[in-house]
Order: C-alpha cells, then structure tokens, then sequence
C-alpha cells in the first residue's frame, strides 16, 4: 500500500509538501519521504516511518527543503522520492502499486547493461526499476507509456522536472490520482494525490480525477492534458470498503456514504437479536453506523482505539507487527461488553489471526454474551495482484477453510465463491468455529457492488472473483 502527493506553486511549497504527504499516512507504516526543487536544485529526504509517524521524522526536514516544486510519498515497499539523471536531464520520481513481473524486467535490463543502485531489502528498489523504464522512452510521456505497457501489476506515478510534476495514473485506474487547486484561484498553485481528502485542510479544492492511464503536467503555468484517459477502467472495490479514508471520494463517490450503504445493505438481510451494534475502529465504524441506521439496533463502543499511538494493523509488512499494533491499539470497555449481545461489523476477514486472537478475544474476557461478525464485503479469495497487501493464497482465511474442507489446496473454487452453494455455507461455518464466534454472515458481492455505486465493469473485483 501506499500513497503519493505533489504541489506545485509560485512560493516555497514545503509546508504543503510536509502535511499534504503526511495525509497519506494511513495509506502505509514503513518509509516516507520528500523532494523539492528550488534553488539549490533537487533535494530529497527519506525515512523509515516504521518506529514514528511521519510528522515527527520530517519536522526538521521540511523546513530545510525549499522549493516550489515538491513531491511526497508514504509506501511500504519502496524508500522514495528518488532523485534519478536521465537523458532527459534530472527529475525526481514518487510511484506507488505493483510490479508483479519487477523479477523479470530487472534480470532483462541487467541482461542489456543496465545496473541498479538503490536497494530495498536486497532486493531492487521498483521505484528505481519504474524510473529505469520511464528513461527508456523517447520523451518523458513516451517513457511513462512505455512503462505502464511494459510493467504487469499497476502503478501511479509523479515525476518531478524542471518543467513541473508529469502525473500518470495506471493504466485501468485501478488506483485513485486527484487533482485540485488553490481555493480562489484559476492555476498558480496545483496538487496532485492520491487522497483528495489531503485538499481541503491545505487550502485547496478538487478540479479533476484522472482517467485510467491518463498522463498531465502540473506548472506554475497551469495544468496541461498530455495523454487523454483511457475507455477501460477497473477501480478497486476495497477503497470504499476498508483502503480509504472515510472523507475521501473517488469517482465522486464518499467513503463514508458507501460504507453506510454496506451496513445498511447487511442489515437489511440480518435477522439476528442484538443489543448493540458496533464497528471495529475505525475502518468498520461506518459500516456499523449503517447497520444501526437500517437495523434500529443502537450503536455502542465497546472497542476504542488509542489513535494518537497506532495506525492501522493491516499495513505493516509482517505478521508479528500486524499482531502487536492490534493488540495495543484497542481498548475494551468493560461496562458496555458484559453481558452484551453484540453484532460487530467490520470492513473484512483478510487473515482472521487478528481478530480471532486479539479483538474477538478482548470480547469474550470483557463478559459478552453473544458475538456477530459481519464483513462488509465477501470471502476474500485471491491475493491483490495489483497492491503491496496480501502476497499469497494461504494467508487468506477462506483457503484455510477450502484447505480444511478439501483436505488439500484446490485451483477451481467457484463454487466457495458462489453464495448461494453449499460450499460456500461450509466454508463460512468452518471460518466462524475458527474464529469462535456466534455467527457470521458477510455482505454478498452484488450487495457490495450496489453499495459503491460504479457499474460492476468498472470496478475491480480481482481478490474477489480471480478475475
């Protein structure tokens, strides 16, 4: 996961730069990092963010990084903004997705004599290999094109010259990439994101999203449109359900607003006795408040996150952080848990090591008397091959259930994945024992998709469907 921000402007932008970067801090827990250029030329600053948030690493750094051009990254795979000499002079690069085939390309650009210089855990940095590609174009834009042909997987890209920031969405706009404009003005100051929720703090208000694939330059001159966006789009479902922030939009669609959808569209095929409903901070927390709008079962707390110290636990690369960060980062709340029925709704079952062990758990040793789980979306199924998230089939709670059932990993699961087969009944009773729970019943994808709003074509459904 991972996120990128960009401003452009007519005075130094660093400050911008410093909390328009860190807006996408939700986005990842592992690097962050910044670069400008100004009259000392291109700087950069980049640090592990994995011990402290993003705001006390770089206090120090924005100051000195003077600039009216700057681009800022949050990503959990590579360090970044990386500072790269090119044929078309020297530009600064920010990028966040995927390169599944990044083994593949780098041994063919070793092969023809290229060499890597930066290194991400002894392997080659994908910022550095999308930089590698985009030098292989003719022209900064040709080079873009290049690389989003070449590269399977998805990539968003800023790269920072002296004529501005060039920002290119992927190719299937799987991703989100905003524009926007300072408030009261035409074009003298331009930023570009991933959240377009970092605008409105900072002073600026939304002008466009880009299409799948499109490519523009932001200047002190204005926004130019260099390649227009593309007809097929695939925007990714777990935006609205868990990725995003809940005052984003994308496609002009909130968050929030789809999450309530979700836990409206739950409860209005739910059944159960409840006392009290409640969301798992916070990505869960709308999806429970349109539960309890539909349901007229009243809303409780009694799970409370300790934001100021932890982010989220779904983020962090391995599973002994994942499991610490959500451990310390709920507290329960005994009076409102004993003796509760509760239907506890929550964005997914990715895992369900976290909230087998650690959430559910805290329920049951603070007194409940009934636990509902209910996923705002279905069964995952396939891990993201377009995000740095969930790598391999086996982490998945459904394939542990398939696995147990089958007695061995099976390739064609179509039926576990259809809601109305029996399989797919065994395979959620068998994750609802394993999670020790009184029910679970998820959200049914076409429910989900009605939720978001976009046309089924339009969404990607990959971890999902398989396709």
């Amino acid at each position: 996961m991972g996120g990128i921000f960009g401003v452009v402007g007519k005075d130094n932008c660093s400050q911008t730069l410093f909390y328009g970067t860190d807006y996408h801090s939700h986005l990842g827990t592992e690097n962050g990092g910044m670069a400008v250029l100004g009259e000392r030329g291109f700087l950069n600053a980049i640090h592990s963010i994995s011990q402290a948030q993003f705001k006390s690493r770089f206090v120090d750094d924005y100051k000195e990084l003077s600039g009216h051009i700057g681009i800022g990254a949050i990503d959990d795979e590579s360090p970044q903004p990386l500072i790269v000499r090119s044929k078309f002079g020297t530009f600064a690069i920010a990028a966040t997705g995927l390169v599944s085939n990044k083994d593949a390309l780098t041994e063919q650009m070793l092969r023809e004599g290229l060499s890597f210089g930066e290194m991400t855990g002894g392997g080659v940095n994908t910022v550095e290999l999308v930089a590698r590609l985009i030098g292989q174009g003719e022209s900064v834009v040709g080079g873009i094109t290049k690389m989003q042909e070449a590269i399977e997987g998805s990539i968003c890209a800023l790269i920072m010259t002296s004529e501005g920031i060039y920002a290119a969405r992927d190719r299937y706009g799987r991703f989100p990439l905003a524009v926007g404009v300072r408030k009261g003005t035409e074009s003298s100051d331009l930023v570009v994101a991933t959240e377009a929720s970092s605008f409105p703090n900072l002073g600026f208000e939304l002008l466009k999203f880009l299409g799948p694939g499109e490519i523009v330059l932001l200047s002190p001159g204005g926004l130019r449109n260099l390649v227009p966006a593309g007809s097929e789009k695939h925007v990714c479902a777990f935006l609205w359900v868990y990725t995003g922030y809940p005052t984003s939009s994308y496609e002009g669609i909130s968050v929030e607003a789809a999450r309530e959808r979700c836990g409206r569209a739950i409860a209005r095929n739910d059944d159960v006795k409840a006392d009290f409903v409640t969301g798992i901070p916070d990505s869960g927390v709308g999806h429970a408040i349109g539960y309890a709008i539909e349901s007229g079962i009243p809303y409780r707390r009694p799970l409370v996150k300790y934001t100021p110290g932890y982010g989220r636990s779904y983020t962090p690369p391995s599973q002994e952080i994942r499991d610490l960060v959500a451990t310390m980062k709920l507290s329960a709340v005994r009076e409102v848990i004993s003796g509760g029925r509760m239907v506890v709704c929550d964005d997914s079952i990715v895992r369900g090591t976290q909230l087998r062990n650690l959430t559910i758990k805290k329920l049951w040793d603070n007194g409940a008397r009934e636990i509902h789980i209910r996923p705002a979306c279905p069964p995952l199924m396939y891990p993201c091959r377009y995000a740095f998230t969930t790598r391999t089939i086996s982490e998945l709670a459904s394939r542990r259930a398939i696995r147990a059932i089958e007695g061995q990993d099976i390739e064609n699961v179509d039926e576990y994945i259809d809601s109305t087969s029996k399989k797919y009944q065994e395979m959620v009773e068998w994750i609802r024992r394993d999670l020790n729970i009184t029910t679970l019943k998820y959200l049914d994808i076409k429910d989900m998709i009605e939720a978001i709003g976009l046309p089924e074509e339009q969404l990607c459904l990959y971890c999902w469907r398989g396709r």
